[in-house]
């Protein structure tokens, strides 16, 4: 007996030293069964998705469950990203952080308002101290809702640790039903070196994927020679839904060995935009494709384990290998990918041709000028020494094609010594869309007659100017109107050349809390703020748009 009893210590010890996050200290955020839109880490447009994407029913205003006791340790508000959102650290030093809400519990609320009143601004962000918003597991801490960046109702749920860094919640214990095996859709296979060759090209191939009764799948035996990579694109599916969300592990295995490893159970905020090298990120913008490239090619993500030789394989003339994929999502349901591989020495020795331009980039600064624009590129800004195309003309600037990824920002500036002083205030610099049919606003610096814009992407971009004034309309109620029995005062506002940069508005001199959606271009005054308290009422409201040009709106409305 004391035997046995030791031994079952000695697996419970395990079993738990193998778990290092508590299974049963958070509950869920919601009281309906969780059904996900977003998995963690899954691959979203310059970043990994940070946490859950719970589903709503389709509809706002569900209520939000704090997960844990904890205090509220940040509340940011925005027009755009995470819209309103709320973060709880927690005793044991994570942090459950709540996204897209509609509003707040009520005692939040009344918090956040008085705030957005003593500050007169919609936008905001409160690190409010621990002892002053505590929280008890369970307590309705919010709505949910659709703000911000969302594209449709749901909850955006995250845990973080105690460094910021976001982690799988499911690792928590929070369960999602999932029987559903991953669903590979395509395998590439790269020539990695001016000698190595695929199928006799040293061009990227697509491999003609076989799908097996089980679920696995396999791939014709290919020829091969030198370093070559693979690549794959994949997807997983819950039980409950059909959304095609992201895996949770990639591995690969040569002849049995593993050689590479992908673990998404957790990141730094700060590595996120490394993402764009871990697709062919060249394939994406040109097919909307996302190829996750199964060897490291210069990138620092700490989401890689276990890798031999940067994931390459060697292959030499007359050898073969067995290279094996395998796919898993959270719940550990798996697709195997089979690839034969046998090497044969091209007998054709043509090396690629590379384009070579007058402007080669190394890891140094260098700024590149001509006729009135200039690029600025800081060290270590691309992943490797590279040929850029660059040209100016007519004050437009074009700095090679957004086909390759950046570590850091490029500065784009322009001279407009040339233009006259009104027009000098209304310029800004645009980055033009892949085929130049329209220009988006930058943020935009002038200094003196120079202006300047930070990029993350190359391409196209052009000065443009503004003249024209943002536009205001009454959304739901006309000049004169009694509006008593309303909750909400509406309006439209829209600026259609460089955008909405703020808005202001005032009842009888009083500024009064406007909500803004940028997706609807709506104002919105909740009355329920008992900010308007007389009977004949003025309405100003004053919008900017990004170079400064303004429109005012006034108003009269009656309420009793």
């Amino acid at each position: 007996m004391r035997f046995i009893s030791a031994f079952l210590l000695l697996l419970m010890f395990s079993v738990n030293a193998q778990s290092k996050y508590p299974q049963d200290y958070f509950s869920s955020p919601l009281d309906i069964p969780l059904v996900l839109s977003g998995t963690f880490a899954e691959l979203r447009s310059n970043h990994f998705h940070s946490g859950l994407d719970i589903k709503t029913q389709q509809r706002t205003g569900l209520k939000v469950k704090a997960i844990a006791d904890g205090y509220v340790s940040r509340i940011k508000i925005s027009h755009y990203g995470y819209g309103k959102a709320l973060y709880i650290t927690h005793p044991n030093g994570y942090t459950s952080v709540y996204a897209h809400l509609s509003k707040f519990g009520p005692d939040l609320e009344r918090y956040i308002k008085q705030k957005q009143y003593e500050q007169e601004t919609f936008e905001i962000e409160l690190f409010p101290k621990p002892e002053v918003l505590k929280i008890e597991k369970n307590s309705l801490i919010a709505y949910t809702g659709n703000t911000g960046g969302s594209g449709g109702p749901h909850l955006h749920f995250e845990i973080r640790d105690n460094a910021e860094r976001p982690i799988n919640p499911m690792l928590f214990g929070i369960d999602i039903k999932d029987t559903t095996l991953p669903k590979v859709t395509s395998i590439y296979a790269y020539p990695l070196s001016d000698t190595s060759k695929v199928n006799g090209s040293y061009k990227k191939q697509k491999l003609t994927l076989i799908p097996l009764k089980n679920g696995d799948y396999t791939v014709r035996n290919i020829n091969a020679y030198g370093a070559i990579g693979f690549g794959i694109t994949t997807w997983d599916r819950q039980d409950l839904a059909a959304n095609k969300n992201g895996v949770t592990n990639i591995q690969a295995f040569v002849n049995g060995r593993k050689n590479f490893e992908l673990d998404f159970k957790r990141f730094a905020f700060s590595e996120t935009k490394h993402i764009n090298q871990l697709i062919d990120y060249k394939h994406f913008k040109e097919n909307r494709q996302r190829i996750q490239k199964l060897f490291r090619d210069n990138n620092p993500l700490s989401l890689y384990k276990d890798i031999q030789n940067e994931g390459y394989i060697t292959v030499g003339d007359a050898l073969d290998f067995v290279y094996k994929i395998k796919v898993s999502d959270f719940k550990n349901n798996t697709a195997w990918v089979t690839i034969p591989i046998s090497g044969k020495a091209p007998k054709n020795k043509a090396t690629p041709i590379k384009k070579e331009t007058p402007y080669y980039v190394t890891q140094k600064e260098i700024t590149l000028s001509g006729g009135s624009g200039f690029a600025t590129i800081y060290s270590n800004t691309f992943y490797k020494n590279l040929f850029l195309d660059f040209k100016v003309s007519q004050d437009t600037l074009v700095l090679h094609k957004d086909v390759v990824p950046l570590k850091k920002s490029i500065k784009i500036g322009f001279d407009i010594s040339k233009y006259n002083t009104e027009d000098k205030t209304k310029l800004y610099i645009a980055k033009l869309s892949k085929y130049k049919k329209k220009a988006y606003y930058t943020f935009t610096k002038r200094k003196g007659d120079t202006l300047t814009t930070n990029t993350k992407t190359l391409g196209a971009f052009t000065l443009a100017l503004d003249k024209d004034k943002p536009s205001i309309t009454a959304s739901n109620f006309k000049n004169g109107q009694w509006l008593s029995k309303y909750r909400f005062l509406k309006l439209k506002i829209n600026d259609k050349t460089s955008g909405i940069s703020k808005y202001r508005a005032s009842i009888n001199g009083k500024w009064i809390l406007m909500e803004y959606d940028y997706k609807t271009k709506t104002l919105t005054h909740d009355f329920n703020d008992a900010i308007v308290k007389d009977t004949k009422n003025n309405l100003k409201v004053i919008v900017t748009d990004n170079v400064g040009n303004s429109s005012t709106f006034e108003t009269l409305f009656y309420r009793k």
